[in-house]
């Protein structure tokens, strides 16, 4: 049985690499356009829409990948043997054709792939785009998890009708439910925010990244902090929004913001602000740097 390093030094690199990817295409291309039309037109599952962030993080994981193209060709061949491991379970995973598995195969396969060619150095240097591709991988942890956000939901039900109750509407919250003038506003899991979070966290990641932030721990963690309190706030604000537009009988302007692409205007506006938040942050946590190196010379 040929080895990797025997394969690859019987094939030509170049026609070796473009075998490896013409073979990924194939596999792959049908499924990512089915999971992009879905998101785009939003004619696929309620839990998959969860992911949409993968609209942006695929092309720039893709991005990130061949901008360490040089350096991937420089690293010696080094298989190990996790690589043939998750290859094979990425396998049978996508010849099972049950929908989660074949999903999930995609980055099982590509980590199994940089494992196999390039051993750990390769691993560590795709690193951040697989985890880009890993995030953005439909699955079932948003079903999964729903059940635990009702403590979420009866907080932004409540914090919602106590502002609405600010404008003179007859408001009465019971659980997750806000009645107002005789009509009814569920705040259900998917109004709790949680496509806002998922989609916060990715695109900070990816921020952090893009401004070389994510090596610092402190500045990391504080800046993804702000965001999910950012991605909460906002969320109340969505959701009181709806409820005075339900409730004044404003169907219009309710449907807009909840079903039309009013709520993707008002995320892109929400994550907008993330670019200045990421700014400050990195400011000022430079200046308390410098102030402190300049009280040690002192």
């Amino acid at each position: 049985m040929l080895t990797q390093h025997q394969v690859r030094r019987s094939i030509p690199p170049q026609v070796f690499n473009y075998a490896i990817l013409g073979i990924l295409v194939l596999l792959y291309a049908p499924l990512i356009l089915f999971w992009y039309d879905g998101w785009i037109n939003k004619n696929i599952s309620i839990e998959h829409e969860y992911f949409s962030h993968g609209i942006i993080g695929f092309p720039f994981a893709a991005y990130l990948a061949w901008m360490n193209r040089k350096q991937w060709v420089r690293l010696p061949d080094n298989s190990n043997v996790s690589g043939a491991i998750l290859l094979a379970i990425g396998g049978v995973f996508y010849l099972s054709g049950v929908g989660e598995w074949v999903n999930l195969s995609f980055p099982v396969i590509l980590t199994g792939l940089c494992l196999w060619l390039k051993g750990i150095k390769g691993l560590k240097l795709q690193g951040f785009p697989l985890l880009l591709i890993l995030l953005a991988t439909p699955n079932s942890l948003p079903y999964l998890i729903a059940p635990f956000t009702l403590p979420l939901q009866s907080f932004i039900a409540g914090t919602a009708g106590f502002i609405v109750k600010q404008f003179g509407l007859d408001v009465v919250v019971d659980g997750i439910n806000i009645y107002v003038n005789q009509r009814i506003v569920e705040v259900a899991p998917y109004c709790a925010g949680l496509k806002m979070l998922f989609t916060t966290i990715y695109i900070g990641l990816i921020l952090l990244y893009w401004t070389d932030t994510l090596s610092s721990r402190r500045k990391s963690i504080w800046f993804l902090s702000i965001a999910v309190i950012l991605s909460v706030t906002a969320n109340i604000i969505r959701n009181t929004l709806l409820t005075f537009f339900h409730a004044t009988g404003q169907d219009g302007a309710f449907h807009w913001l909840h079903d039309s692409w009013g709520g993707d205007l008002y995320s892109a506006c929400m994550l907008l602000l993330l670019i200045p938040v990421i700014n400050w942050i990195d400011s000022y946590f430079s200046e308390d740097s410098v102030e402190n190196s300049g009280n040690e010379i002192q």
